[in-house]
């Protein structure tokens, strides 16, 4: 299972916002509009609700991409940690 690196955070998906963007609730309390990237487009399918791992822009933190998408398990794992809250 992949785990957040320092600067990186793990975050819920909260909205849907059109082509390979998405509104992201983030670990640090901050919401982001992170994109996915383009090795993750089409192979990935991102829903509401999803748990992900977020990398923040370094010169804008109101943005973001998002690395990997936990699974239902992954992300009950995580919680476990506590290194998300839902």
């Amino acid at each position: 299972m992949v785990t957040p690196e320092p600067g990186q955070l793990i975050g819920v998906v909260s909205q849907m916002l059109g082509y390979d963007r998405l509104l992201v609730k983030c670990s640090d309390g901050i919401e982001r509009i992170c994109r996915i990237r383009g090795k993750m487009k089409r192979r990935v399918w991102i829903k509401v609700n999803d748990t992900v791992l977020v990398a923040p822009w370094d010169f804008q933190q109101s943005r973001g991409d998002i690395l990997w998408r936990y699974t239902a398990a992954q992300a009950q794992a995580l919680q476990q940690q506590q290194l998300v809250r839902q």
